[in-house]
């Protein structure tokens, strides 16, 4: 049986791709905020998490989530 180990980035973006899912954005990132002062590098992240996004279309996605909100 082999056993695969995921590493400390692979988690920590699994778990921002959790946040981004069931947190506003706004929310999310004031977590990470006060959860990571000091460490990591939000810059790369936002990169990885951010890749494929534009304005249009995180702006789709905020009015979606907001519309998700108000139900």
């Amino acid at each position: 049986m082999t056993v695969h180990v995921l590493s400390e980035r692979q988690i920590n973006l699994e778990a921002a791709q959790v946040l981004i899912h069931h947190m506003s954005p706004s929310k999310a990132t004031r977590f990470w905020a006060s959860w990571q002062v000091g460490e990591g590098d939000y810059l790369a992240i936002r990169e990885q998490l951010f890749q494929k996004e534009t304005v249009s279309s995180l702006y789709k996605q905020i009015k979606k989530f907001q519309e998700k909100q108000k139900k």
